[in-house]
């Protein structure tokens, strides 16, 4: 946790900007001319430029991991996780929390994804969803926050004055606040308690943060939630022994699980499986 330096940052009424030098989600590609490249050199160079995401992911595992300590015993007393963003930010906080409850069996309301403009902004583009300041807070509040919860603040400029507004909000409120986001010393940063500046650089498309600043979002939030959920109990070994038996790829990975682990036969592992609706359910019968 740290304070960030507002000297670089300014703030106009519910827009927030962010010095040149430390807009890096917009400087141009280290590339140029692509039209004029080969499918091969594309791709090529899009590999290229992703190798370097998992290394400034690397670079901020500690901020990361003193976010996860403090999200935990929040967790624990009945707190929620919330995403927040626009845009690819906020797909992705949805995505995230969309995928907990079949992967682990939490309920939904255990973490929540919010994005500008709300459920339509996840297949299409709702003009300036993301610059309306107070409607984050706004979506927040239909799920009556309480000091227990945390709000994560996803935004690759740093400067959304949705996601902005929100976590300012929320922390006065007495809610966890952290961040991710691509850029350094933004408003966003500088607003919560917990921010993680995972510094991909340039676009291989100038400003496309779908593409780098995108898949380092994507692998924060895996580290995250999957992290959470880990310590809260939902994985034993190795193994998801609360997931969702919501197709035949599911019910038979539970079976095999409960062959390996009890001796049992194909057949009837997957009967007791299917009778006690998880992997969890089977073995703590047999204890």
């Amino acid at each position: 946790m740290r304070n960030t330096d507002n000297s670089m940052m300014e703030q106009s009424g519910t827009e927030y900007h962010l010095a040149d030098e430390h807009r890096i989600t917009e400087q141009p590609s280290s590339f140029d001319h692509l039209e004029q490249m080969s499918v091969a050199e594309l791709l090529q160079h899009i590999n290229e430029e992703d190798q370097k995401v998992a290394v400034a992911v690397g670079r901020v595992l500690p901020q990361i991991e003193a976010l996860v300590k403090a999200v935990e015993p929040r967790m624990r007393r009945g707190g929620r996780l919330f995403y927040i963003g626009a845009g690819t930010s906020g797909r992705l906080g949805v995505l995230d929390a969309s995928e907990l409850p079949p992967t682990f069996g939490v309920p939904e309301s255990w973490v929540v994804g919010l994005i500008a403009g709300g459920d339509r902004a996840l297949r299409h583009a709702v003009e300036h969803a993301e610059d309306v300041a107070e409607q984050g807070w706004t979506d927040l509040l239909q799920y009556h926050p309480t000091p227990d919860d945390t709000v994560i603040g996803i935004a690759a400029s740093g400067t959304t004055p949705y996601v902005v507004a929100a976590v300012t909000t929320a922390r006065r409120h007495g809610l966890l606040t952290g961040c991710i986001t691509s850029n350094s010393q933004t408003p966003l940063a500088s607003a919560v308690e917990y921010p993680i500046e995972t510094i991909v650089g340039p676009e291989f498309v100038t400003g496309s943060s779908r593409m780098k600043s995108g898949t380092a979002q994507k692998m924060v939030l895996n580290m995250i939630s999957t992290s959470l959920m880990i310590r809260l109990g939902r994985v034993e070994g190795n193994r998801m022994v609360d997931m969702q038996l919501t197709n035949d790829k599911l019910i038979d990975r539970g079976t095999r699980m409960l062959q390996e682990t009890l001796g049992l036969n194909y057949d009837e592992a997957r009967q007791r499986l299917l009778e006690a609706g998880s992997v969890r359910g089977v073995e703590d019968s047999s204890r």
